[in-house]
């Protein structure tokens, strides 16, 4: 099951805040400063009625009284309000900030210890727009709307309180009204926390469809595609607006009838008001303030239930933030994991390995499947696309756990071993070159991130790379782009082999390491590769077969099996699979 259907399936409530909770909780002096900044700010704004108060009753009622004294008083309260709510404003922005940023290094970092099979049932594309737009909304949360609902709450609070001074009658009608509003909130906000995570799932699906076409933008315009994925586009965009009018129009339902109700209210207490200032009972300074602090409370009645519904969406996406941030990994190092011998041999077993990708389980991508190859032998593996090549790459660097069998590296069978351990004895070329968005020197110390500047360019001429890494506007510090745009594609497999070449691992995985090179260069970077494998295991998954006549021992697989093995002329003598697809490509 996916985060997502598990997502479904929870509880969802303001509740799921409490993880974000626990990482604000991490600041408790900022924390502290921006309670102090609200309620001095809340307190100051309750004070305002009490002055106009005073203003009324002891300012213009009293002949020859200072009312400049009132004024004064009015504007030293309008001051604290300033400093306070400035001060206010930048805690909990900070606090929004610092967490939005922790959460995300957080979820980063154990997306960073799952296994590719977690990622091939939930999209990245997907994966990353959580990451963004979940996060916006948690930010949105910590920085103001949580911020504007303790502050509403307390002058909520508070008011009610200043009320009972004023006028003890007409504030026990108030609170008459104020328990009315509750039925809407529970009765329709319970619609809106669901149509607030519908929302944002249809906001996830556009960012997935954009990230996929603009990723693959050369084959959109190729295929003449761009107005079926316009379409496409546009389809998910109303599906996104569609429910978000949805969510709109609850919300403006709910709106309008606690707005009613609470103003409905207060305009009939102030109508006995007035009524009770005409009977003598009431000062004109006194209704004048009960109707000022009314409206505050009114208002922050209101704003609670307006910023509710923010806090559901935030609740939705703390839910889905928490699910990443506590996915476990399928793969993980044991307890206690045995350590590798040393040093190290580069020894590969695999002892009747059984094994089907999670996302494709009506298919064996190995079956019963044994090899042992020796340390320093070079074994090149040949066959169909689908006879299961890949997946040998796939389980010796475990990213995948066989369903029977058992693999070992050095003697030492992957599960009782560190897998980073495992890694690190293994150097990989693969036929699809990742460069990433950094510059070049950057990805050459991928392979060993220690790396001096004359490591990678002694590593960069092994690979036939140095030329035109020297060409680039800034040499290795040159910014390679997207997926490395700004490289042909005989330069990123280079780069790649370069970076393989550093790692300096006692076993190598190439992909087809030529396969993007034009002759010259092949020729060129074979010879740096065959001196590289004369020390090392290797395993070389070939494609083309002219690569592989070379190797210690050739492996044909077909169907997840070892159909056939041996060298070159004599699987060619024997007239079986090796020897059909021989003649495919070299008297095709």
């Amino acid at each position: 099951m996916d985060h997502q259907e598990t997502a479904v399936a929870q509880p969802r409530s303001i509740g799921n805040l409490r993880m974000v909770w626990d990482y604000a909780s991490r600041y408790p002096t900022v924390i502290a400063g921006a309670l102090i900044s609200l309620i001095v700010a809340a307190s100051a704004t309750l004070a305002i009625p009490n002055g106009f108060r005073l203003v009324i009753d002891r300012g213009f009622a009293q002949s020859g009284g200072d009312i400049g004294r009132w004024f004064e008083y009015l504007l030293a309260i309008v001051s604290v309000l300033a400093l306070a709510t400035a001060s206010r404003f930048y805690f909990v922005s900070w606090l929004g900030e610092r967490v939005v940023a922790d959460i995300r290094s957080a979820v980063v970092n154990n997306l960073l210890r799952l296994s590719p099979s977690y990622f091939e049932i939930n999209r990245p594309a997907e994966v990353a727009s959580r990451l963004t737009a979940d996060t916006t909304l948690i930010e949105q949360a910590v920085g103001t709307t949580a911020s504007v609902a303790l502050r509403n709450l307390v002058l909520a609070i508070g008011g009610i309180l200043y009320l009972f001074t004023l006028a003890p009658k007409l504030t026990a009608m108030l609170l008459v009204g104020i328990p009315l509003t509750l039925g809407p909130i529970l009765f329709i906000g319970r619609r809106l926390r669901d149509m607030s995570r519908k929302s944002q799932d249809r906001i996830a699906d556009v960012g997935v469809i954009v990230d996929e076409v603009l990723g693959a933008m050369k084959i959109v315009q190729a295929f003449g595609q761009e107005q079926r994925e316009g379409e496409r586009f546009s389809s998910a965009v109303e599906g996104a607006f569609q429910t978000a009018r949805g969510r709109i129009r609850t919300r403006a339902i709910l709106t309008a009838i606690l707005i009613f109700m609470i103003f409905g209210a207060i305009t009939f207490i102030m109508w006995q008001g007035a009524l009770d200032v005409q009977a003598g009972k009431m000062t004109g300074g006194s209704i004048a303030a009960f109707v000022l602090t009314g409206g505050f409370v009114a208002g922050a009645f209101g704003a609670l239930t307006e910023v509710y519904g923010d806090l559901v969406r935030s609740s939705g996406a703390a839910q889905r933030l928490s699910e990443l941030l506590h996915e476990q990994p399928g793969i993980a190092a044991p307890a206690h994991p045995k350590p590798l011998p040393e040093p190290a041999q580069g020894r590969v077993a695999f002892d009747k390995v059984t094994f089907r990708y999670p996302t494709r389980t009506e298919v064996h991508a190995l079956a019963d499947f044994s090899l042992d190859i020796a340390p320093g032998e070079t074994v090149a593996v040949v066959g169909p696309s689908g006879a299961g090549k890949s997946t040998l790459f796939q389980l010796i660097q475990r990213f995948y756990d066989p369903e029977a069998g058992t693999i070992r590296v050095d003697g030492v069978a992957l599960p009782e071993a560190d897998p980073a351990a495992v890694r690190a004895r293994i150097a990989m070329v693969p036929q699809e070159t990742v460069i990433f968005a950094a510059s070049a020197r950057d990805n050459l110390r991928y392979g060993r991130w220690d790396a001096s500047d004359d490591q990678l360019w002694a590593a960069a001429e092994s690979a036939n790379a140095a030329e035109f890494l020297r060409k680039l506007p800034q040499g290795l510090d040159t910014f390679m782009g997207e997926g490395g745009a700004r490289l042909s594609g005989g330069q990123r497999q280079r780069l790649a082999i370069a970076r393989a070449i550093l790692r300096n691992a006692p076993i190598l995985l190439l992909d087809e390491a030529t396969s993007a090179l034009d002759a010259e260069s092949e020729r060129l970077v074979q010879d740096a590769l065959d001196h590289l494998m004369a020390d090392r295991t290797t395993i070389v998954i070939a494609h083309r077969l002219a690569t592989v006549r070379a190797a210690d021992r050739i492996i044909v697989m077909e169907d997840g099996r070892i159909v056939e093995e041996g060298r070159h002329d004599s699987l060619v003598a024997a007239g079986g699979l090796y020897a059909r697809l021989a003649r495919l490509q070299f008297d095709g």
